[in-house]
């Protein structure tokens, strides 16, 4: 009943060589996709560090605000003929230094993002307006197009993640103590404004990049989702960590593989997965989770 003729008609349905060989070596002879794998790989990576301290740090609300303040940037690119990206980053980076300076303690700023992103909101909706050329540019930052990432912007991208990547190391142990405890970094005499405004930047400038996979309104799927289902499978920040980069590298490959096959969305199958492996992981946990037996206390005589 589940032998090798049903992964034949499933392989069939979706378009995929059961020989996973030849399916990789057909892929591979693209150059489309040889970019979307690498600029996938290293914005996962990206995503999967950052999105760590985001989920830590209790400021999922951030990393989905910062894409849609990106989203006013890249419409306002595509409006004058410029490449997404860079308004992306422009817009998601002023808004990081807009928030941060609006509120300095993270458990505080809630009100100041949502104030930035309802006005980047509406910006965003006049530029797209007053747009007037294919809807395809609007729909790739609402959903994401890693498929027509360009080689000046895979190697932007890269540069980028080795940055960002570089510059969290450095900081990493103090964020790391400020995003445990905030109350008690600060009596330590933390520089809690400093390591406030260079995290938002971070998140910022990953965010940005990270919307090239999926797109403005599905941002959790690689920011949040993988480091919030690492958090249940390990204590140890590095642990964590590590597994959310392979949970993100894991989606994102798996994501750009099947798509290749089907006429589907790459951002579909990158969401769905990390939402899947979310939940599995729950169920587990709430099924290996030992229940409390009730105390029957005897009956006095």
């Amino acid at each position: 009943m589940f032998g090798p003729s049903l992964i034949v008609d499933l392989g069939s349905f979706f378009g995929i060589n059961p020989n996973l060989i030849v399916d990789l070596q057909e892929m591979w002879k693209y150059q489309f996709m040889q970019h979307a794998f690498e600029a996938g790989t290293a914005i996962a990576i990206l995503a999967g560090v950052t999105g760590y301290f985001v989920v830590l740090r209790r400021s999922a609300f951030t990393a989905h605000a910062f894409s849609e303040i990106g989203f006013a940037g890249a419409a306002a690119s595509i409006l004058i003929n410029i490449a997404p990206i860079d308004g992306l980053l422009a817009g998601s980076v002023m808004g990081g230094f807009a928030i941060a300076a609006l509120g300095r303690r993270a458990t505080n700023r809630d009100t100041q993002i949502g104030i930035v992103l309802a006005f980047s909101l509406g910006l965003g909706l006049l530029f797209l307006s007053l747009y007037t050329g294919y809807a395809t540019e609007a729909y790739s930052i609402l959903f994401g197009e890693i498929l027509g990432i360009s080689t000046g912007a895979l190697y932007l991208t890269i540069e980028a993640c080795i940055l960002v990547l570089a510059v969290t190391g450095i900081i990493y142990r103090p964020l790391l103590f400020a995003s445990l405890d905030e109350d008690v970094a600060e009596a330590k005499g933390m520089p809690m404004a400093f390591l406030g405004i260079v995290f938002m930047v971070i998140v910022a400038v990953s965010v940005s990049f990270a919307v090239q996979v999926t797109g403005v309104l599905l941002i959790f799927s690689l920011m949040v989702t993988p480091a919030a289902t690492a958090q249940y499978l390990a204590r140890r920040p590095q642990r964590a960590i590590a597994i959310s980069v392979a949970i993100g590298v894991l989606v994102t490959w798996s994501g750009l593989f099947i798509s290749f096959f089907t006429p589907y969305p790459v951002s579909f199958f990158i969401t769905a997965e990390a939402f899947g492996l979310y939940l599995l992981v729950r169920l587990v946990r709430l099924a290996l989770k030992p229940r409390k037996v009730p105390v029957v206390e005897p009956v006095s005589q």
